[in-house]
């Protein structure tokens, strides 16, 4: 069974703790942000919650099982109750994103402090090792989110970034988009596509966070 999942037997319990909290802050961080622009859209829905049942997409969630990334399921936004919808979108759509960047600091400032302390070698290993997914995984979500694809929230982002006309004509074929991004994912495509640019990315945002901490090491 193993062969086909991208983590190890023993890791799923701690890949969905992890997934748990990072998809919920992120959708959170979007609702949240959403609500204080003036929107009260994700507020009416239920979605304005710390909830992980309110924020969980049952495709996402399983992709991150098997092709090693995945999403949550899109907080509702209705950009009309926006002074400045352009802007207020993009902060919108980036927020998500930065969430899990912010996670992923946090992740790795608490594992810097068990190591300083010498609590890492008096706990048990798999709080070790949920750190260290928590920091790969959330990077990984902050990098996924960003690429420019629907239904992403980089893909959001470059809505917001072109002209009117552009983004009208970018909405007429959103739905064929989302279908040639799942078949990325899904199929063996996703090893010259995306996961390149994941297997590259993503280390580098890590190995950095770390050299920052390690710096205050000396």
């Amino acid at each position: 069974m193993e062969r086909f999942l991208a983590f190890p037997l023993e890791q799923i319990p701690l890949v969905a703790a992890v997934l748990l909290i990072a998809f919920t802050v992120h959708e959170f961080a979007h609702a949240f942000t959403a609500y204080k622009f003036g929107d009260p859209t994700a507020k009416e829905q239920g979605r304005l919650t710390l909830n992980p049942m309110q924020h969980l997409d049952p495709i996402g969630t399983l992709l991150i099982f098997i092709a090693g990334f995945g999403w949550a399921r899109p907080v509702p936004v209705n950009r009309y109750h926006f002074k400045n919808p352009r802007l207020a979108g993009i902060i919108v759509s980036l927020m998500g994103p930065i969430s899990n960047f912010a996670l992923a600091v946090l992740g790795t400032a608490i594992l810097f402090i068990l190591v300083v302390t010498g609590f890492a070698g008096q706990l048990p290993i798999f709080v070790t090792q949920f750190f260290n997914l928590f920091v790969w995984m959330n990077v990984l979500l902050f990098v996924f989110n960003l690429l420019p694809v629907p239904p992403l929230d980089g893909y959001r982002i470059i809505e917001d970034l072109v002209s009117p006309s552009l983004r009208a004509k970018m909405t007429q074929y959103e739905q064929y988009g989302s279908l040639i991004f799942l078949i990325l994912v899904i199929t063996p495509l996703s090893h010259y596509t995306i996961r390149p640019i994941l297997n590259t990315v993503v280390p580098f945002f890590v190995n950095s966070i770390q050299s920052v901490f390690g710096m205050f090491l000396g």
